[in-house]
């Protein structure tokens, strides 16, 4: 059945293409400038982006979280190591990433093998967040049922009894995780829905890099 309203919601892609000779040889560099571009432009959280994974019997599952590092060893994200996602990478180590700017009409994706960031990379990061995130992470039981929000704002107050005014140290079961590629796609919308589609491929020289239809 047709929602009309749906067939409704359309919008023209007005914008400059993207060629392959257009594209950073370097996919890293590409995303590099995009990013920027998409800061730039006041796109809201830029660093907002999709994380696939799937369990061992190939369930996927999929949710936004904060891109909070990334260069050519992979892409980094934080969360807590009991959660889904994190069960899920450690029993299949593999993600995919995307990332849209509506704005600019351009998304990016990005998929490749998965793995635990060091303690040292995680505890610096962790120091780097606000008190109050740091002792909402130490409380949280992250991905686990739990009865209402009262109980969760108790587990968040014993914790800050706990602490009082010293340190919150990273808890056992928080760090990150990194994706490093094998694949980027970069796409940008056009008139017409004939969208520009470059892909770079991982190969024993660096990147291959091929165009797709839309």
């Amino acid at each position: 059945m047709v929602d009309r309203r749906m067939a409704r919601l359309r919008e023209e892609y007005e914008t400059e293409g993207l060629s392959i000779g257009d594209a950073h040889p370097d996919p890293v560099r590409q995303f590099d400038r995009w990013f920027n571009e998409a800061v730039d432009a006041g796109v809201p959280q830029a660093n907002a982006m999709t994380v696939a994974t799937a369990d061992d019997r190939g369930h996927p599952s999929a949710r936004v979280v904060l891109l909070k590092g990334y260069d050519r060893s992979g892409f980094v994200f934080y969360t807590n190591l009991g959660s889904r996602k994190s069960e899920e990478l450690t029993a299949n180590p593999r993600a995919a990433l995307c990332f849209l700017w509506l704005e600019l009409h351009r998304q990016v994706r990005i998929e490749g093998p998965a793995e635990a960031a060091g303690d040292t990379e995680s505890d610096e990061y962790f120091a780097s967040r606000p008190r109050g995130a740091r002792v909402a992470a130490a409380a949280s039981p992250q991905s686990r049922v739990i009865p209402d929000r009262t109980a969760l704002e108790r587990l968040v107050e014993a914790k800050e009894a706990d602490f009082g005014d010293g340190e919150v140290p990273r808890p056992s079961d928080w760090g990150g995780w990194r994706v490093r590629p094998e694949r980027f796609e970069f796409w940008q919308g056009r008139r017409h829905r004939l969208h520009d589609r470059v892909v770079y491929l991982a190969d024993r020289d660096g990147w291959r890099r091929v165009r797709l239809a839309p």
